[in-house]
């Protein structure tokens, strides 16, 4: 883990956070930022800066994330479907540098693109 990564420190549980789930490799959580009546995360709880850091060794740890999202998704009220995001790198938008799911949801979700 990192000493200075937010999201080490709330895996930690040096800062609090409104847990969804929790096991020995993964903690879900609220955004403290949603944008949208359900918006959590899932990240894994050593330090991964990226998905471009990934490598075959967390190939069942990703199968897991990407398992245990549509779980989670239904058991917060997300019957109708959600939308998962992962943001990578600087030019992917990613302003958290370890690897983390958006489970996003409910209300009416825009498209990512706009189509003409």
């Amino acid at each position: 883990m990192s000493d200075t990564c937010i999201f080490c420190k709330i895996a930690r549980g040096e800062i609090p956070c409104r847990k969804v789930y929790e096991d020995d490799e993964l903690l879900a959580f609220h955004d403290i930022n949603p944008v949208a009546p359900v918006h959590f995360m899932m990240v894994p709880k050593f330090h991964l800066p990226s998905l471009m850091e990934a490598e075959e060794a967390h190939a069942a740890l990703l199968g897991r994330m990407l398992l245990l999202a549509p779980k989670l998704a239904k058991e917060l009220g997300l019957e109708n479907g959600f939308r998962t995001v992962i943001n990578t790198g600087k030019g992917g938008g990613q302003e958290v540098f370890h690897l983390h799911i958006h489970i996003i949801g409910g209300g009416n979700i825009p498209p990512m693109v706009k189509r003409s």
